[in-house]
């Protein structure tokens, strides 16, 4: 008995390690398609517009396929839909290395790895969280490290594998490694049973695929929370598809260089800013729960702030001290998106609202790379399109508060008052 214990308490961190591993390899996936997009646009001679359309419609099908990803993980074993979305999406990826037009970067990119993707996410979380309970909080903060990990290795590693070998070769490696890990996964990764209480619940508990759509919209705290969620995947998309080319084409990095210092920066802050912000956050909310919503406008706020500093830089070093600011002062959103979408809407309800929320954001920031590259072909340069970025994130910075200031308290009361 106290070894089979002992084997349970062992096999959740290994549940752990092999989601992390999965969920730094979903993050670095995308990343590397942002490190190499000037050798991609100059080898398959695309423009900007049309380069930035293929991250568009990535987004877009990843933005509509969540709500079924997470219906079919709450319907079928969540072990086979984590393991067969990251081996669907990394064979994408290496075929990505074979495009050669932009019909097949299309379908190969945007398509195949954005729809698998989608199918990852909700089947990720449901597993963590049923296999760490009293752990959970722990369990949830080491695996959001592997997002700010992913992106940075990816970045770095990407460029390098592109500046030795050729850009094609960047997908052809992680897809090959998502293949591989694909398969320890269908070996090692176990589903866990819900026990009685839980299995009674969910079928007494019957969700439809709108009902999280219905709430959100229909409650003044979560649509305003969506809306800023929405700027903040609209600038975030931009940020990371475009960046990367901009060092290179304004500084001369190559991509090695321009992939590592577009993300570290960044990430580095962000990793920081978020231990900081979930602090302040639980902190100031024992005296008030709009504080949480306040927390997150004062980093959308302060945020621009930076992009506005990005906009006008010439030097390097202002320009990563900006990344850095930037950084910093997103995760101050970072932290508080879920705590505060939980507060205010029926907990039988989160993972549909969750979803009804990465919908719309996911939706609106698809836009970000093709309304950008279109921006920075008509302009001459990508610098002129960060105040734009700046001016989104105020006027979501400042909605936040008006509604915080409004509505957080009744909202809260609404769903927590018995």
């Amino acid at each position: 008995m106290n070894a089979k214990t002992t084997k349970g308490s062992w096999y959740k961190w290994e549940v752990l390690l092999l989601l992390w591993m999965a969920y730094l390899l979903n993050q670095a996936d995308r990343q590397v398609f942002n490190t190499v997009l000037p050798a991609i646009r100059d080898s398959l001679n695309l423009t900007d517009t049309s380069i930035g359309l293929i991250a568009t419609i990535f987004n877009l099908c990843y933005a509509f396929m969540v709500p079924m990803g997470g219906w079919v993980g709450d319907k079928f074993s969540r072990k086979w839909v984590v393991t067969i979305a990251i081996l669907f999406w990394s064979v994408a990826t290496m075929f990505t290395g074979l495009a050669t037009g932009v019909i097949m970067l299309i379908l190969m990119r945007s398509v195949a790895t954005g729809g698998g993707e989608a199918f990852f996410g909700p089947a990720n979380y449901s597993l963590l969280g049923q296999y760490h309970k009293e752990t959970r909080a722990r369990a949830m903060s080491i695996h959001q490290t592997a997002y700010y990990i992913g992106v940075i290795l990816a970045g770095w590693l990407a460029g390098l594998i592109a500046d030795k070998l050729g850009w094609q070769y960047s997908f052809i490696i992680f897809g090959a490694v998502g293949v591989i890990w694909g398969i320890i996964m269908a070996i090692r990764l176990k589903d866990k049973k819900d026990d009685n209480e839980e299995a009674g619940a969910k079928e007494e508990n019957k969700v439809g695929i709108l009902d999280g759509f219905k709430v959100v919209f229909t409650t003044p705290t979560a649509l305003m929370l969506t809306i800023g969620f929405s700027g903040l995947i609209f600038v975030i998309t931009g940020f990371m598809t475009w960046v990367p080319a901009f060092l290179q084409e304004e500084f001369g990095q190559n991509q090695a260089a321009a992939g590592f210092n577009s993300m570290f920066w960044t990430y580095l802050a962000a990793f920081v800013g978020v231990l900081l912000a979930g602090s302040l956050s639980d902190k100031f909310a024992v005296k008030t729960n709009k504080a949480r919503m306040l927390l997150q406008a004062f980093g959308l706020i302060a945020g621009a702030v930076f992009l506005f500093i990005m906009g006008g830089s010439k030097t390097l070093w202002v320009l990563y001290l900006s990344f850095a600011g930037w950084g910093f002062f997103r995760a101050f959103f970072d932290a508080n998106t879920y705590t505060i979408l939980y507060d205010v809407t029926p907990a039988r309800l989160h993972a549909s609202c969750s979803s009804a929320m990465i919908t719309t954001g996911f939706a609106v920031g698809a836009l970000a790379p093709v309304i950008l590259g279109a921006m920075k072909q008509s302009l001459g340069s990508l610098s002129a399109t960060f105040p734009v970025l700046g001016i989104i994130w105020v006027v979501c910075g400042v909605l936040m508060i008006i509604v915080s200031q409004t509505s957080y308290q009744k909202d809260y009361d609404k769903i927590n008052k018995a």
